[in-house]
């Protein structure tokens, strides 16, 4: 007995547990529990298995067989051939239901037990020949059955599986062999080989929740069950529709850095080895020069961190390699060495302010109406810097002016505040706090008119003045 299956609702081809419905054939060999000894005896069964949950199948079958016993308690001598025994054969038509358990599926193999219930129609069809009053009218009737057992699915093919198995069913009835002999009632063992048919699959299930169908993981080469295949952190269908990377590669880029990184730890590019394009992998700015991978100029000297670790041996990380007061990018523009802090500025051979006077430096800005300094002031302040640097005697005051606009007030604290933040910034670059006096004159003494715009903006300044 052969039978094909198609089922249009079974599922991807590795997963034992993932079929909705299967079917298959099977033969049994029987091993007949009776008052008689055994003889040739087997069941030819067709079924089909609906998954309940994973793990679970309630599986639903029927077939026909004959249960042969021979007639131990019955010889009679044979002129011919000696001995001989006679023998009772029935016929078997049996159907039951079963749950069975798979415990632990495989990709390849699915062990599994069983135990279920039925009822079988037994019609005795042969008799001994000879006439024996223990013998009852030939049995034509019903019986319950209890079927236990285990066994194991063997992958074959896409849609076909092996499956071996033994176990035994018990029968409410003792007339099997049609012979009573006290309260025995007749059973039978059974060995059992067949084949199961997962049949096609439409593929448009997702059993892993990865944004990839099971079809379409079976095309890539992913696994239906895993959601991340290649264990980089990053969903198989986030990968190949999102990210563009390979499912089955957790370096698509091949930077040393898993394509998770990249994406959710790094924000690189997990298909450039170099990101921000300044000819440093991606890896080594993490790893090794500790500079930003997406950001081709980590200290914003304006010389790519590739070029400083590369060509010109600065240090990516500092904007003055050599802390000699002036960028990198600018030194390697203007032709001076980054590496040497003594060509930054040219020193100032003689005294460059003379006790008493003024310097106003212009380029100093503060955001409005605050005492932070803004960026671009750098230049001027590393002139003063310079200056208290090659002259350790000299004493200065730094004084803060503002316009006319707002109140007195306000202003004399505002210009104080911003005479206070250059103070800190040479104090930052080393310069003893004990040479530095600062004041704030707020706008009592301007040096432009408060009534333009522009006179407003030169009144807004800070003055450095050696006072010793």
């Amino acid at each position: 007995m052969f039978v094909t299956m198609f089922l249009v609702t079974a599922r991807a081809f590795p997963q034992f547990k993932d079929y909705v419905m299967k079917g298959g054939v099977q033969y049994q060999q029987l091993l007949p529990f009776s008052e008689y000894g055994s003889s040739y005896s087997f069941i030819g069964r067709a079924y089909l298995g609906f998954e309940i949950s994973r793990g679970l199948c309630i599986e639903i079958g029927g077939g026909y067989g004959q249960y042969k016993t021979n007639d131990d308690f019955n010889v009679h001598n044979d002129a011919n051939s000696g001995d001989h025994k006679h023998y009772v054969k029935t016929d078997l038509v049996p159907f039951d239901a079963r749950l069975r358990v798979s415990p632990i599926p495989g990709k390849n193999w699915n062990p599994y037990f069983y135990v279920g219930a039925g009822l079988t129609h037994y019609i005795v069809k042969e008799l001994p020949s000879i006439n024996i009053p223990d013998y009852h009218e030939k049995a034509n009737s019903w019986t319950g059955t209890i079927p236990i057992g285990i066994g194991t699915e063997v992958k074959m093919g896409k849609n076909v599986l092996l499956d071996l198995s033994a176990g035994a069913a018990y029968n409410f009835t003792d007339q099997l062999n049609n012979f009573i002999l006290g309260k025995w009632e007749d059973a039978q063992g059974n060995i059992a080989i067949g084949l199961t048919f997962t049949g096609s699959n439409t593929g448009n299930q997702d059993d892993d929740k990865d944004g990839l169908t099971n079809a379409r993981e079976e095309q890539l080469g992913t696994d239906p069950e895993n959601p991340d295949t290649d264990g980089d952190g990053l969903k198989d269908g986030a990968e190949v529709d999102q990210y563009k990377t390979n499912p089955l590669n957790k370096d698509t880029d091949g930077d040393t850095l898993t394509d998770g990184d990249e994406v959710m730890k790094y924000s690189t590019n997990p298909l450039s080895k170099d990101t921000d394009n300044d000819r440093l992998m991606d890896n080594e700015e993490i790893n090794k020069y500790m500079t930003l991978p997406n950001d081709k100029d980590t200290d914003k000297d304006n010389l790519t961190d590739g070029d400083e670790v590369l060509t010109y041996k600065t240090d990516p990380k500092q904007a003055d390699t050599d802390h000699g007061s002036v960028a990198d990018g600018i030194e390697v523009g203007r032709g001076t060495n980054p590496l040497d802090p003594n060509d930054d500025i040219e020193k100032v051979k003689e005294e460059p302010i003379k006790v008493g006077a003024v310097i106003v430096l212009e380029g100093i800005n503060f955001a409005s109406g605050s005492a932070d300094i803004s960026s671009g002031s750098e230049d001027v302040l590393e002139k003063a810097y310079v200056s208290m640097r090659d002259n350790p005697d000299i004493v200065v005051e730094i004084s803060g002016h503002t316009d006319s606009r707002g109140g007195r007030e306000m202003n004399m604290n505002l210009s104080k505040n911003r005479a206070e933040s250059v103070k800190a910034w040479l104090v930052s670059k080393g310069i003893d706090a004990s040479r530095i006096e600062t004041v704030g004159y707020g706008p009592d003494k301007p040096i432009d008119s408060n009534d333009t715009e522009e006179g407003r903006l030169r009144n807004r300044r800070i003055e450095f003045k050696r006072i010793k």
